[in-house]
Order: structure tokens, then sequence, then C-alpha cells
């Protein structure tokens, strides 16, 4: 697979805009199969060369760095943008049509193999469990992307039938201009508007899963999400339009397709509540798509568990339950996990203010039956002080947070943001590593 993408690159002048995780990716990659080709890595960070010390010796290399790095990149044939890297919306057309990105260079060479999954949540549980549903199938299946599996680190382990689910942000779907084979858009919600400025800019880059599919191409959405609805309708998409909501009939807790029952509600699992119900009536949609054995596919989901930091049940402590939901980053992921777990008694969140509307959370608390309210910056003050009647704490930190908490607790204490973290911690997993470790702590 690998040659498909090293002759779009051989010879030219290439920049890998952005240095992250994925910017290094395609550096190895390139380094890899080029090893003498020139190339340009271009990042705002202007210690760069010295916090990677490996670019030193390599001497067919520029490096490109500082608060104008944006401002020759009409020098280049190639663009590989990372993910997250903001492109200005004044840049030219003629640059814009250089910018690619690992997402879309596997996507030139190999979309029939590919099933991309994005929304505002539940991508990480959709892809990881539809990864696995195949996989124990006896079929070769990686799982890529926003899941944080670079995809250029495996191109050497695809061949010409090796499925590609592939986890994609609104990051990496910003640019593209090819969509995969089977796209799945599970919801979309108010998120990310720090980056793309408005809801629809934000909509929109998610909406690139079914923009470029042709009529033999399948895309699966949710109507019964109001605003994944209102863009379909609103799009002439030419993929073939599968609507979970309108598939599947719901008699009592039978599900079925084509009056089959194909899952029932009871049935044992470890992924909890309704929102995880769809993600998996979307692994179930793709699964009839593919003809697999829809028992292996049942078992599968009946063994699988909830990934880290996403409504992760972590242990009892003096009779305690405590649930690390740090991923919850916007208000209906935390409404949906204390519905899901029914008897949340105290909470903590808060964190980054990125300006979305937080009164569906405040009237969710205020009618909720949760006990304890544990605040903290920079969003838990401003929903605290909405809150009507009810216990409420303001914390600086989480070590704080996590002492009311234990003195307070009866049944569930659970750790649910409803904003992102990066005003106090790297990321949501710093986060929710540290929570757990001082819940455990003595």
């Amino acid at each position: 697979m690998y040659h498909k993408i090293i002759d779009k690159l051989k010879n030219k002048n290439i920049a890998i805009l952005g240095f992250g995780k994925e910017g290094k990716s395609s550096y190895n990659f390139i380094r890899k199969y080029l090893s003498k080709q020139k190339l340009t890595i271009v990042d705002k960070n202007d210690k760069l060369l010295e916090q990677n010390e490996f670019l030193k010796g390599d001497s067919n290399i520029e490096i490109v760095c500082g608060d104008n790095y944006l401002d020759n990149l009409d020098i280049y044939d190639i663009i590989i943008k990372s993910p997250g890297v903001k492109i200005p919306d004044n840049i030219n057309n003629v640059i814009r049509k250089k910018i690619t990105s690992q997402l879309e260079l596997i996507l030139e060479v190999d979309r029939d193999n590919i099933i991309g999954v994005t929304g505002t949540k539940g991508k990480s549980t959709t892809s990881s469990l539809l990864a696995k549903v195949i996989q124990d199938q006896g079929i070769k299946c990686l799982l890529l992307g926003n899941v944080g599996n670079p995809i250029l680190d495996y191109i050497d382990e695809m061949d010409n039938d090796t499925k590609l689910v592939i986890e994609c942000s609104s990051y990496q779907l910003e640019n593209i201009e090819v969509s995969p084979h089977i796209g799945l858009i599970i919801n979309l919600y108010e998120e990310h508007l720090n980056y793309h400025i408005t809801l629809e800019n934000y909509w929109y880059s998610k909406l690139n899963m079914f923009k470029y599919q042709n009529n033999n191409d399948y895309m699966i959405y949710n109507s019964d999400n109001i605003n994944v609805k209102q863009c379909v309708d609103n799009n002439d998409y030419k993929g073939i339009h599968i609507d979970i909501n309108k598939d599947y009939i719901i008699k009592d807790n039978d599900i079925l397709y084509k009056n089959e029952v194909i899952y029932n509600k009871l049935n044992e699992r470890n992924l909890i509540g309704e929102h995880n119900l769809i993600d998996i009536l979307f692994v179930l949609r793709v699964a009839l798509l593919l003809d697999l054995d829809m028992d292996k596919v049942r078992n599968t989901i009946k063994e699988f568990k909830p990934l880290e930091h996403r409504m992760e049940y972590f242990g009892t402590y003096n009779g305690v339950k405590y649930y690390d939901d740090a991923i919850a980053t916007i208000p209906e992921a935390t409404i949906n996990c204390v519905n899901a777990l029914r008897e949340v008694d105290t909470i903590i969140f808060g964190g980054q203010d990125r300006g979305i509307n937080y009164d569906l959370l405040i009237e969710f608390f205020n009618n909720s039956d949760i006990k304890y309210f544990i605040g903290m910056p920079d969003t838990g003050y401003k929903i605290i002080d909405k809150l009507i009647d009810k216990n409420t704490y303001k914390v600086e930190t989480l070590e704080e947070a996590v002492k009311i908490a234990k003195e307070v607790s009866k049944k569930i204490c659970l750790l649910s943001p409803a904003a992102p973290s990066y005003n106090a911690f790297k990321n949501f997993e710093e986060k929710g590593n540290i929570f757990k470790e001082l819940v455990k702590k003595d």
C-alpha cells in the first residue's frame, strides 16, 4: 500500500505542517521510504529542534518555526497538515489545493476498505467496538486515526483486503476532498468553537465524511439527532442513505431489521446507557452491511468493555462507587452519563470555557436528584452560580474536589467535566488519571 503514497510524494517539495504525534509519524514514514528527499518541517514552536534531537542528524531537512511559520506555504508542492493546525481563512486557494493529510493520503489509495467514524461524542467507543467486531470475525482490520493510532504508522500492516476503521475528528476531516466508502456520523452537538469559530464550520467539517461519496458508497447516520437530520436534509449527498432511526423497528425491547430480531435492549453489556445503545446500533448496521455472523457480533458487544475515561468504573472506596468520565467535554455527554448511572449523588465538573451554551446542563442539574455539585474553574463556577437550592462547592483544584467528594458521597461519585480540561491539565487523560490516583489515595 505504501508505494502508492510514496509515488505521490517522490521528488516533490514537501512540508510537514505541525510536528506533534501525527507530524512525527509523517516524518518517520517519509524518511523510511525517501531517506534522502528534501523535507521541511513547519511549526509554530520555535524550540522544536532542541526538543527533537533526532532531527539534528538529518542533513536533508529544513525547519521553519516561529510566529510567521505560515508565511511561505506557497513554495511547497505538497503540504501534509497535522490535525489541529489552523489554516487562516485568508490563505489562497492555490495553497489550499496543496494541503493534504494522512487521512486524505490513505483515502486516495484505499477508500473502498475504509470505514470512517465521526461525531461529537461516541466516535472512539463506536470505532473501537466496530474494529473489534470485525476482528472477531477473523477479518484483518486495523483501528486508526483520532483514537491515537496515526495512519502511516501502520501502513506496512495493510494489504488489499485489510479493513480500516478510522476514527475521524473535525480537524482531520476539515480539508479532505475524498470520503470513505462507508461513513458514519453518530451525532452533532455544539463543540470546538474556539477552533472552528462557528457551529456551521464545525458541522460541515464533520460532513465531509459524506460530501465526496458516490452512489455506491454508504452514509450511516441517525436522524433522531436533529442537527444531523437538518444537515443531511439540506445537502444533496450521493451516498446510499442509511438512517438507523428509520432502518430499525423497535418492539418492546427487541430491535428488528427487516422483521428479524438482531438485538435486544436487555442483552447483557458493559456499555450501559441509551447513548451507548445508539453506538451499538451503528455497529450492528455496519455488521449487517458487511454480512457478518450476527451471533458473533452480539457476543463481541457483550464482552466489550468501556474505554478508559469514558464512564469508566474504577473501584468502590468506603462504600462509594467512583466513575471517571473525563472525556465528557460537552453538556450532552455529562447528561447521558448521569442518566446511565442513575444513582449519582456527587458530581465533579467544570473546565475550559470555550463559549458553548450551558443552559441545558443547568436545567438538568436543577431538576436532578444529585445532592452535591463540585465545580472547578472555569465553567464549573458559572454553572454553580445558576443552581438553585443545591449543595454546591467551588474548588480550585481536583485535589480539593476529591477531598470534598470523599466526605459527602454515599453512592456514586462521578467526574464528568462537561468541558475540556486544557485550562489546568495537558488533556482529559491526565485529568482522569489524576482523579483516579487521588481517589485511591488514603
